[in-house]
């Protein structure tokens, strides 16, 4: 493994964690939705990782196998005089927790320094390297 193998495997791990981060918004951005059927409602949704190993493709790393639905049923409120209600008075809501979202979302952030710091940990040696020659 060269030491550029480890920037690509880094910026692999960034693309990754901003889809993570992307989603976990969307999912907070949703979390007060209102829909007037359990089948409109919003749910959660989460990037599915997958490991990217030697022979696989031309980079090693991580990549999104894909983004799916995750939450559990919708909540069921009673709220007759919401202009979304059903006939029987009801509204649907996501059932999302926010502080879960947001543990996601430092956890996704903590990752993506990580990444960050890799890749600039990597430079510094490259950059290191180049100076034993003088």
């Amino acid at each position: 493994m060269s030491l550029f193998d480890s920037m690509n495997i880094a910026s692999t791990a960034l693309s990754a964690q901003t889809t993570r981060i992307n989603t976990i918004a969307s999912n907070m951005a949703n979390a007060n939705t209102v829909a007037s059927t359990p089948e409109d409602a919003y749910r959660a949704r989460a990037p599915i990782f997958q490991a990217v190993l030697e022979g696989e493709a031309d980079q090693l790393g991580v990549r999104v196998k894909s983004v799916e639905e995750i939450g559990r049923e919708p909540r069921q409120e009673f709220e007759p005089e919401h202009p979304l209600a059903d006939e029987n008075g009801f509204i649907y809501k996501p059932d999302l927790d926010i502080t879960t979202e947001m543990a996601n979302m430092m956890s996704a952030s903590r990752s993506f320094q990580s990444a960050i710091e890799v890749i600039n940990t990597s430079k510094q040696l490259a950059l290191r390297t180049l100076t034993l020659g003088k």
